[in-house]
């Protein structure tokens, strides 16, 4: 992991509001659905060059509480989407984790590896709950970007 200054950037994709309770039950889950969503509705319109992030804003609280989830893309107009939305997510200071492995598998575990982080009592950062995002640089690679105080 590593601290970098981040610049800002805009999505267009969907969003999601849900919890992290939430997501441990099938019945109530929505961001397995939203990602599938997103790929049915967008693929026609992602570009070879195209970044799409999953971006977690709008925190309630903390690690408990409800938040956000837009998933989209940098690269695409925001009206070629039917029900799209537009975020912009400005520049901060950022906590960086990577993993590469097989998706959602390896995105999953670094989530956990993070909350674990975060979670230590000798931890030398402080989460800010503002905007977070995962990058996905490729089939296999993801970065998470935790914004931080």
């Amino acid at each position: 992991m590593d601290i970098r200054h981040n610049e800002g950037f805009s999505v267009t994709g969907f969003t999601v509001r849900t919890c992290n309770l939430s997501e441990q039950e099938a019945s109530t889950a929505k961001i397995a659905s939203l990602w599938q969503h997103f790929y049915q509705q967008a693929s026609a319109h992602l570009e070879a060059q195209s970044s799409v992030y999953g971006v977690y804003s709008n925190y309630e609280s903390d690690v408990s509480g409800k938040y956000d989830l837009t998933v989209g893309a940098t690269s695409m107009s925001p009206d070629c989407l039917n029900g799209q939305v537009e975020l912009a997510v400005p520049a901060g200071k950022y906590l960086v984790f990577s993993a590469k492995g097989e998706m959602p598998a390896a995105v999953i575990n670094l989530w956990q590896e993070i909350w674990t982080y975060f979670a230590d009592s000798d931890c030398l950062h402080k989460r800010a709950y503002s905007y977070d995002y995962e990058r996905y640089l490729d089939d296999s690679s993801v970065e998470i970007c935790i914004a931080i105080d």
